[in-house]
């Protein structure tokens, strides 16, 4: 029963972020058609928008953005800029004391040592699942990558040198890295791997 209600919940709050997300770009396709709108009154500084309204505005559009991105692709990158471009707003509308625009370049000195030092290659990726007899040519192709190969290998062939030459048992979910890309396991069937997840970090 419970694995069941964990399963319902997951999938409700998976459908709750999605509309919520869907809402959100809804206010900012409409509050980007209104700002392009009024666009003609920027000269005039007692009408909207002005330039001090223009800059808020794009910077809560961009936040907004930001925020969609940070519900749909749940990444630590996503949360990185939500919160740079959030405080960056703060320090550039706020207006705020000497010491508060301090604090406001700390915190984000702050946050960019922590991506430099605490994020690792992985935790911003692509992933793509192929067919183990898939040509490792075409999946560099189709991925942009540049997964270094023998002759015509697959990526089976590949992924079963490596591990050999590694001496890794190969089985379910094991996974083999090659530079900036992951090799998993993702399927066998009857002992043999049929899938192959390919994972390509984006930092």
């Amino acid at each position: 029963m419970k694995k069941y209600a964990d399963a319902f919940l997951r999938s409700l709050t998976n459908a709750l972020e999605l509309i919520i997300a869907a809402l959100l770009a809804g206010g900012i396709i409409i509050m980007t058609i209104q700002l392009i709108l009024s666009f003609g009154n920027l000269t005039d500084i007692g009408k909207y928008p002005n330039y001090d309204d223009l800059l808020t505005t794009c910077l809560n559009l961009i936040i907004g953005v930001e925020m969609i991105r940070m519900l749909y692709l749940h990444t630590p990158m996503t949360v990185f800029e939500v919160l740079l471009f959030a405080i960056a707003r703060q320090i550039i509308i706020g207006h705020s004391v000497p010491l508060h625009t301090l604090i406001g370049v700390i915190s984000i000195a702050i946050l960019f040592a922590t991506r430099k030092f605490l994020f690792v290659a992985f935790d911003e990726s692509e992933r793509m699942i192929f067919r183990a007899s898939q040509k490792v040519r075409t999946v560099n192709r189709i991925l942009h990558t540049d997964i270094p190969y023998k002759n015509d290998e697959t990526l089976y062939e590949l992924l079963l040198r490596k591990m050999t030459e590694q001496e890794m048992e190969i089985g379910s979910d094991a996974c083999l890295y090659i530079q900036n890309i992951g090799l998993r396991i993702a399927k066998m069937k009857n002992g043999k791997v049929t899938r192959i997840e390919v994972i390509r970090s984006i930092q």
